[in-house]
Formats: C-alpha cells, sequence, structure tokens
C-alpha cells in the first residue's frame, strides 16, 4: 500500500498551520487583491492529503475552502467543486502544482511552493494563465504557528 508521507517527505514537512497574506497582482504588478491566510495542512491516512484554506480581508469577508485528495501515482489528486489538479515534488525543497479553476473556463494555474530548510517558512507563487495567456499573479508568504 502507498504511504504517502515517505513517498513525498517534503510535502509531509508541511503538516501543521500556516498563516500568511495573498497579493495578487495583474500583468502590470498593480496590486487587485490582498488578504490573510490561514492554512490547515493534513494527512488524515496514508493516501490522503486535506487542506482547509481559510481567507479573510480587511473589510470583514471570509472564506473557507475545503481541498480534500488523494495520493496515486507519486502525485497529490484534486478533483473537487472548485479545482481538478496535481502536485508533486521537483527537489527537496520545491512542490509543483498544475490546477484549473472550474468556475473559469480555458483557465489554468501553475504554483510553485519553496519550504525553508527549518520547516517554518514557506513562499508561494502562483501563475494564472487564461487561453494560454499569463493574466496575474498570486504571491503568498506564510510562517508555521501551529
Amino acid at each position: 500500500m502507498a504511504d504517502l508521507r515517505k513517498e513525498m517527505p517534503l510535502l509531509a514537512r508541511h503538516e501543521g498551520v500556516w498563516e500568511g497574506v495573498y497579493i495578487h497582482v495583474d500583468t502590470d504588478n498593480n496590486v487587485i487583491d490582498r488578504h490573510k491566510s490561514r492554512l490547515q495542512c493534513q494527512f488524515p491516512s496514508a493516501t490522503e492529503y486535506y487542506q482547509i484554506n481559510t481567507y479573510t480581508w480587511d473589510d470583514g469577508r471570509t472564506e473557507e475552502i475545503h481541498f480534500p485528495s488523494t495520493y496515486r501515482d507519486g502525485k497529490i489528486w484534486w478533483d473537487n467543486e472548485r479545482i481538478i489538479g496535481n502536485c508533486w515534488e521537483a527537489d527537496s525543497q520545491t512542490i509543483m502544482l498544475r490546477w484549473e479553476r472550474k468556475d473559469m473556463p480555458n483557465a489554468y494555474l501553475y504554483e510553485m511552493i519553496q519550504l525553508s530548510a527549518d520547516g517554518n517558512d514557506r513562499a508561494r507563487t502562483w501563475h494564472w494563465f487564461e487561453n494560454d495567456e499569463l493574466i496575474k499573479r498570486t504571491c503568498i508568504k506564510e510562517k508555521r504557528v501551529g
């Protein structure tokens, strides 16, 4: 039986609670959205990864999204109401994701996650494409808080 923690040891190091800030910029690097985040990264079983994202804006809006996934063929796979995609370990510090938002036809995203050597800081970037054209980027800086 597959063991996600052993086969994706870098991803296993992301377990816990992370807080940070998401900054969305257009292709000219103008800020178009900024909000706080709290992510809970969990491993309910040897073949499951589960993430809960909670976003908070300065105007009081909040959003909570659940991302269940499964592990197979050396990757994490998502297919839920919001996204479809997968992630893999590129090297000892880098995780790559390719995913699509189901509410955005003809669009896809690539995400890169860098974990610090001590495992307490993450830097993430998203590149958003629509009809194969870059439409915006997201920069995320997070700190492990639990």
